[in-house]
């Protein structure tokens, strides 16, 4: 403070308002319906995949283990922006207390995180299996899948509280709005009125390591795999090998193609509506979709499903 004696006598921010979503009445009436039954429905797939994987035996493979960790994730995902965004649209532009927000923004900046590092794992494992199947066994036994999940979401939380903490030091002392339906890194470091520089450093890093690193990760995997399946005799073969690695390239390009545009960059962001749109892409969009996008043309959770209703 000693560095700021221009803030001495100001008073801290206690609250934040966030604009939300939208802040036209006749409009938020309509989304606040549509954006519920989105959240519902995304919980609901999410939590058919975990239920299908953990009660079939047929689906007790690396794939779907990592899809059922990407699921929970999920769940918890919509969970912590979803009521925010809902609440905007319901009662319009309002008040969160500080605390809430940096809750808000460390759960938000932790999922985010491992879910990098889950689409990286999961880049991972096709890469074993298609281009070393031999070794597929050995090379993603239960004991490497399971310390791939704990590095996922224990190195999240340690990314996480790093990133919140130097955000939570900042003086808040002016302007205390947010135009963003949820407490989100950009729109925070731009309200600060002390100097930034180590939270943008921070932020920077972090992008670097986390979404460039995993981003890395899934591309190397998917040239090697490319390489191999050019290179296999059978057109069968080519076809079965790229399907089991479609769904997840198009996971890939939605999330990161919506995630690196807003976050890799070290400096501070205006929160515009663009980036509100983008934010739903994969905060709500994603989240559902991922789902069915994955089990679309899986025979494996077909069958699965035609088991689970064939008892019911």
């Amino acid at each position: 403070m000693e560095k700021f004696p221009e803030l001495a006598n100001a008073t801290r921010v206690q609250y934040f308002i966030l604009l939300g979503l939208s802040t036209r009445p006749g409009v938020r009436a309509s989304l606040f319906f549509i954006f519920l039954a989105l959240y519902l429905l995304t919980l609901l797939e999410n939590a058919l995949i975990v239920y299908l994987v953990s009660t079939h035996s047929e689906l007790r493979k690396p794939m779907y283990f990592f899809l059922a960790n990407l699921s929970c994730l999920e769940m918890s995902y919509v969970s912590v922006t979803m009521p925010t965004l809902l609440l905007g649209l319901w009662a319009g532009p309002y008040r969160i207390p500080f605390t809430t927000c940096m809750t808000q923004l460390f759960f938000f900046i932790s999922l985010i995180c491992t879910e990098c590092m889950l689409l990286a794992s999961m880049a991972y494992d096709r890469y074993v299996a298609i281009c070393q199947p031999l070794h597929y066994p050995l090379l993603m036994r239960p004991q490497v899948c399971m310390a791939l999940a704990l590095i996922s979401w224990l190195g999240a939380l340690v990314v996480s509280m790093i990133k919140t903490t130097c955000i939570a030091s900042l003086f808040y002392c002016g302007p205390n709005v947010l135009n963003q339906f949820f407490c989100d890194v950009s729109p925070l470091l731009n309200l600060s009125c002390t100097h930034v520089a180590l939270a943008e450093l921070v932020d920077f890093i972090s992008a670097i390591v986390i979404f460039c690193g995993t981003l890395l990760v899934a591309l190397a995997s998917y040239m090697a795999i490319g390489r191999t399946v050019l290179h296999m005799p059978s057109a069968a073969a080519r076809r079965k090998a790229f399907s089991t690695c479609a769904s997840h390239l198009v996971v890939v390009g939605i999330f990161y193609s919506a995630a690196l545009f807003i976050y890799c960059r070290p400096s501070r962001i205006k929160s515009m509506d663009l980036n509100k749109v983008l934010s739903v892409i994969y905060t709500v969009a994603t989240p559902m979709c991922n789902p069915i996008i994955y089990c679309l043309r899986n025979k494996e959770v077909h069958d699965a499903v035609r088991k689970t209703l064939g008892r019911s």
